[in-house]
């Protein structure tokens, strides 16, 4: 280790010399109390050191040490269920250390030393040990599993980086902590069940593959309208009270992620008590078992040290690679990056930077960028398949997403769920917008769905065309009312509202309306469309608008959403019948009656 002495303090910011041949990005031990720190700049002797807990009482003159290697996540079984800070300390250790208020310095170990977990060897490399045939040492090569909880298995493989060479022993089954050696290679290499890795340092893939699964939500207006591919990239941006929060926590709950890694950066202290307290008690609807299952919280709020809220998405990505590496599909729900950009922007002020657009870092686009292009699905080193999905929420002051945060981040997501203010407040949920939001993902997806039901590209598209129409009517009936439009377009209008609130709302309390499977989603869609052209044929006829909408299946269109169960598919097309049936007598009507 290199020791130096501090030689300037600016809040989180410290410089100091003597440091020796530290390198950029090792971690630092500052002062007595020995709070961890990173150094961010390398300046001839002296070091500019971001430090990550509260720096009150330390003085100019105080030691500081480098332990000559990077800020790093320790990854292996133990992750799952567990809450963590920003640097991947665990907070319920530290509360039993220091009580509510974590005092500086307080270390806790991030996977618990003690405990015993039951290793199963890789049978395959037991019998050819046994035979005495040369296993060859290689990244994700799998030594053996150990059954995290009851939802997720953690795969022991060999890390990405290794000195190759041939295994010479591989342990058998029993119970070993993390720090045991199950296996060694003839290059003098242990492998344990658990290992270190930076947390700048994207895990590497054997290839990308194409963003052509989506990730199902059950949330209609996602899944159908603006659909999210498996390792694919999402914006929530919206103002306050508009449901950033209460979207990522339903996607969490219901999207088909086998891990979701949750982090609450910079959020207020009762947002993420919120998360804390709901989230333990949510059951997931997959397993029947408790969603933390497969879940790691990672919570940094407003009130912590604003260094490690920059680094915390860098944690939670990192834990959300060593998943998709085991082959897991993993989602990251990161809230809100905004507030990520708010510490990088407070940072490169005490570091005294060049302030861009709002005082934000010239560099704001370049992280921005290193965080979202960790997205991907990717077959894993081992030749398995795994996905990191990435959905970021994103706060712009007053709603606006002019500003800078919003306008980068659109630069390198796919897909924008755009939150809206007026949707929120009539109550509507989710509050996403048809009109600003985008999916650059629908064409990739397009054959995925057309196998749920091959109508999904047309009856989506002609929807989407119906709601763009009845915007540019709905500015003519502010001004003159809706009873001035010939019938033809007050359809529009009455079909529009069916749509919004038959389709594209949903009630988070309801049994059945909760969660939408695919193949409903679509001919739920698909019906809405059917009634809406075979009333069109009618009213061309001559037949007067308000016999159509008095027909009891209008009605019953908006009701369908939760009056029918995922299972009863039949319902739906018994109801298409229906509709089939009266339409077409109410045009064999007109037809007789010589309207053409």
């Amino acid at each position: 280790m290199n020791a130096g002495r501090v030689r300037r303090i600016a809040g989180p910011i410290i410089h100091a010399t003597g440091l020796g041949v530290a390198g950029l990005f090792d971690v630092v031990d500052v002062g007595p109390k020995k709070i961890i720190g990173e150094i961010v700049r390398l300046e001839k002797d002296e070091a500019v050191i971001q430090v990550y807990e509260d720096g009150t009482g330390l003085q100019v003159g105080a030691e500081a040490e480098s332990t000559g290697r990077p800020l790093s996540a320790r990854l292996g079984p133990g992750l799952i269920g567990t809450i963590y800070d920003g640097i991947q300390r665990p907070l319920e250790l530290l509360y039993r250390q220091s009580g509510a208020f974590m005092e500086p310095g307080v270390r806790g170990e991030r996977l618990d030393p003690d405990k015993r977990w039951d290793f199963v060897p890789n049978p395959d490399i037991a019998e050819k040990l046994a035979r005495k045939e040369t296993v060859t040492v290689k990244p994700g090569l799998l030594l053996g599993t150990v059954k995290e909880t009851q939802s997720i298995t953690c795969k022991i493989m060999v890390p990405p980086v290794c000195k190759g060479g041939s295994l010479v022993e591989l342990k058998g089954a029993g119970s070993y902590t993390i720090n045991d050696i199950v296996a060694l290679s003839d290059k003098d290499e242990q492998f344990s069940l658990s290992h270190w890795w930076p947390l700048r340092l994207p895990r590497p893939a054997a290839k990308r593959l194409a963003a052509d699964k989506p990730l199902i939500t059950g949330e209609r207006v996602i899944d159908v309208f603006f659909p999210l591919s498996k390792g694919g990239t999402a914006a929530i941006p919206g103002g306050f009270g508009t449901g950033k929060t209460m979207t990522q926590h339903a996607i969490a709950k219901w999207c088909d992620a086998d891990v979701i890694i949750y982090i609450g950066c910079g959020e207020r202290g009762n947002e993420m008590t919120d998360v804390l307290t709901e989230f333990p008690h949510l059951i997931d609807p997959r397993t029947g078992r408790s969603l933390m299952e497969r879940t790691v919280l990672i919570a940094n709020t407003s009130n912590m040290p604003v260094a490690a809220r920059e680094v915390s998405i860098y944690t939670g990505v990192t834990i959300a690679e060593f998943y998709r590496d085991m082959g897991y599909h993993v989602a990251i729900m990161a809230d809100s990056t905004s507030r990520w950009a708010e510490a990088l922007r407070e940072l490169s002020g005490r570091m005294e930077e060049m302030p861009a657009e709002e005082g934000f870092p010239a560099y704001l686009p370049t992280r921005l960028a290193e965080f979202y292009e960790r997205a991907g699905r990717v077959e894993t080193l081992n030749g398995g398949e795994g996905s990191v999905s990435i959905i970021g929420a994103v706060s712009p002051p007053g709603g606006d997403f002019s500003e800078p945060v919003t306008q980068h981040t659109k630069r390198f997501i796919r897909c924008f769920w755009a939150l809206d203010r007026d949707l929120a407040n009539a109550r509507h949920y989710p509050a996403i917008s048809w009109t600003d939001s985008y999916s650059e993902y629908a064409d990739e997806v397009k054959l995925w769905w057309e196998q749920v039901n091959p109508a999904w590209a047309v009856v989506r598209q002609k929807a989407l065309d119906l709601l763009k129409k009845e915007q540019r009517l709905s500015e003519i009936v502010r001004l003159i009312g809706p009873d001035a439009l010939p019938d033809d377009q007050r359809l529009i209008l009455i079909t529009s509202e069916i749509i919004k609130n038959g389709f594209l709302q949903q009630n988070s309390f309801d049994a059945i309306d909760m969660y939408c499977v695919p193949a409903k989603q679509v001919r739920l869609l698909e019906l809405i469309m059917y009634f809406y052209e075979k009333a069109a044929v009618c009213i061309k006829l001559g037949a007067p608008l308000v016999q159509v909408t008095a027909l009891p299946e209008r009605e019953r269109l908006s009701r369908l959403k939760s009056e029918v169960k995922n299972t009863d598919m039949d319902a739906l097309t018994d109801f298409e019948h229906e509709v089939n049936a009266v339409m077409e007598e109410l045009e064999r009507n007109y037809r007789t009656k010589g309207h053409l």
